[in-house]
């Protein structure tokens, strides 16, 4: 992560560059929210309507596959960038893969599907944990608008899904799904023209350059060595590890958006409002559209509460984001029940899961985010920004193996074992705060860390 704040940076309001990367992560999220949409629609719709019609498990399988790929590459990506190219050439191949990948959805023929998922999934890797980083580049240590920042960050994030469900989702239902895959690209293009239009006057020299590593010494057992991590920055490596297990268990039960309980608002659930069939892509807005309109105050009380010195710290806010989970799955499971008895759920259950859901997301994810580019030390920021989408890869998979189980154990047992491992979950991590807290060594509230290779504490291992 580069230490030189943006230029244009005040203290007063936010740096003028957060809306200009706020921008092209919407338009990256609106290609993949509205491709991730359409994917298990397509792949189960009938031959004559123009898809596969692959089985439910299968497609399930298949879409738990992608998306854990897609979180699984940014690893590699985040390492490019540190060491090599620096986050701003990364964004900018990242976002060039993705525009072919998604062009080539929309053209026919297995061959070429699989290889724009290829595509998309490569590009993903660079883009994806390097814009996050930069936001972070933003502010200065110590800043208590950082968890902010990325409140309104995610904000992009929630207007690009909601765009790309309704763009992508209502092409591809209404009018074919090579068109809404088509359309996907075309966001993702739009986003690449405004950051590359926008990047040098708004982002200063924020992801220039790779991450500045430690000069090598005679001795490896010096502060200068780049293997080198003092005791306290494995302390926080360890803390991410720590948190980003429980973060498998909330990507497991959220990412049942695009897989399982798509198909369930497909097949069993009342969409008709006013007369009218609601396309089953737009109830995935229900998500995006409780975040953004949530996401402004949830970074008031986040900035409110830093301001007065009562700031929570990462591990309670995102254990909070865990019980909000649970709690939506409580109805999902009433969904279930409804279903079984009289064949089809109403769909407030529906939306009453979604409004849990996001008000958990904007617990979590953003202040996860910020997390990371605040306790990772600097030389290795973008590559622990990836091990941080390490766990939404296992989550994705795991989410499409769990939902692809639902023909043998029923929607409501499926439903039911996500409610009470979110909730355990958030309790466990509650319990765990305290200690986790102490192993950030302050780090977490933006002070400076006191002995790290920032600084001159002894490192105490070789590893990479």
């Amino acid at each position: 992560m580069q230490s030189t704040v943006a230029a244009g940076e005040t203290r007063k309001g936010h740096p003028p560059g957060l809306y200009l990367l706020f921008a092209t992560e919407m338009w990256e999220r609106m290609s993949y929210y509205g491709m991730r949409g359409l994917l298990v629609l397509f792949l189960t719709a009938k031959v004559a309507d123009g898809g596969l019609a692959w089985t439910n498990a299968a497609a399930l399988d298949i879409y738990g596959t992608y998306t854990g790929l897609v979180y699984l590459t940014p690893i590699l990506g985040g390492y490019i960038a540190d060491r090599y190219i620096g986050q701003r050439k990364a964004v900018v191949i990242g976002a060039v893969l993705m525009v072919l990948g998604h062009l080539l959805l929309a053209l026919p023929g297995m061959a070429i599907f699989y290889a724009g998922l290829g595509l998309l999934i490569v590009g993903n890797g660079f883009f994806k944990p390097n814009i996050s980083t930069m936001v972070g580049g933003l502010y200065p240590k110590g800043d208590g608008r950082r968890d902010a920042g990325f409140t309104i960050f995610y904000m992009g994030i929630n207007l690009g899904a909601l765009l790309g469900n309704f763009i992508c989702g209502t092409l591809g239902e209404k009018v074919g799904w090579h068109w809404g895959f088509g359309s996907a690209g075309v966001g993702m293009f739009l986003g690449l023209i405004i950051f590359l239009a926008l990047s040098k006057k708004l982002l200063g020299d924020v992801g220039l350059a790779p991450a500045p590593q430690p000069v090598v010494a005679a001795s490896s057992a010096t502060p200068s060595s780049p293997r080198g991590f003092t005791r306290q920055e494995i302390d926080r490596i360890i803390a991410i590890f720590i948190i980003s297990m429980f973060v498998v268990v909330f990507w497991t039960g959220f990412e049942q958006a695009g897989g399982l309980m798509n198909l369930y608002t497909n097949q069993k659930v009342d969409r008709t409002m006013f007369g009218w069939e609601v396309p089953t892509t737009w109830f995935q807005n229900f998500n995006s559209i409780f975040v953004v309109s949530l996401a402004p105050v949830v970074a008031l009380v986040w900035s409110f509460m830093s301001a007065r010195g009562k700031d929570l710290s990462s591990a309670v806010k995102m254990a909070l984001g865990l019980l909000f989970m649970g709690i939506g799955f409580v109805f999902m499971m009433g969904a279930s029940r409804e279903s079984e008895l009289l064949g089809k759920a109403a769909s407030w259950w529906v939306i009453a899961a979604y409004l849990f859901h996001s008000v958990g997301e904007l617990c979590l994810s953003p202040v996860g985010l910020s997390m990371v580019t605040k306790v990772a030390p600097a030389r290795v920021v973008s590559a622990m920004m990836g091990v941080w989408f390490l766990a939404n890869a296992a989550a994705n998979k795991l989410a499409g193996v769990l939902g692809s189980r639902a023909d043998k154990l029923g929607e409501m047992g499926v439903f039911e074992a996500i409610a009470i491992g979110a909730i355990a979950s958030g309790v466990l991590l509650l319990a765990l705060a305290p200690v986790i807290k102490r192993m950030m060594h302050g780090t977490d509230q933006g002070e400076t860390p006191t002995d790290s290779s920032e600084s001159d504490g002894r490192p105490v291992s070789s590893a990479a």
